[in-house]
């Protein structure tokens, strides 16, 4: 029998807490390892669907856990954007590649791309880590300002591989926003402006 109720006294960092039912009965123990797939980490005041198991007397766990919110979300809507960002973000860096090998752009622009977007999927996973472990928090600006810096490969990566900023939907426009605003400067540097300004700096740097 499966049975719906609110997530209370959640504790992230340690992965588990309690539901109490809709509708009253026995609070029963949930643990972070008994949830099936999840879109995001549960937190506090969630709806989930369950199966409760007796353990002793008075002692129930929840068994084979999912979000009320998963259940309502179809699999083609979720998946269908994913693996547009991933055949954006590939063919973004086949053209990067390409770029340079063509020498259409100088090498320095490869390693700008590839350093800041290292740099931004370590900020992503240290503010994933300062989530769980209620540390201080990333701010979202600096991630979207390395975004903007050519990080965005790196971000978007992280946001699939940590699953981190990855549901919040205004972050996430914001993030596309800071993408479009990089690959128009990206698109630039192949005018005449453009050149003239890569041939400005790398004489002045080098």
């Amino acid at each position: 029998m499966k049975y719906q109720g609110r997530l209370i006294n959640w504790n992230d960092s340690k992965g588990y807490g309690f539901v109490e039912p809709n509708g009253g009965g026995d609070r029963a123990f949930v643990h972070i390892k008994s949830f099936q797939k999840y879109s995001r980490r549960p937190c506090n005041g969630d709806l989930i669907v369950y199966r409760q198991v007796q353990e002793s007397q008075n002692k129930f766990k929840a068994s084979n856990i999912q979000l009320v919110i998963d259940r309502k979300v179809k699999p083609k809507s979720s998946t269908s954007p994913s693996v547009l960002g991933v055949f954006f973000t590939i063919t973004f860096c086949i053209i990067l590649i390409t770029a340079v090998y063509l020498q259409l752009l100088p090498l320095e622009i490869s390693y700008l791309y590839a350093t800041v977007s290292f740099i931004t999927f370590l900020t992503y996973a240290f503010d994933k880590s300062a989530a769980r472990n209620n540390r201080r928090r990333v701010p979202e600006s600096r991630l979207h300002f390395l975004s903007l810096l050519g990080g965005w490969p790196g971000a978007y990566l992280a946001q699939r591989k940590l699953r981190h900023k990855s549901v919040k939907i205004a972050f996430k426009q914001v993030f596309w926003v800071t993408v479009a605003v990089n690959l128009s400067a990206f698109i630039w540097l192949f005018t005449q402006q453009g050149k003239q300004f890569i041939n400005t700096v790398f004489i002045r740097f080098n």
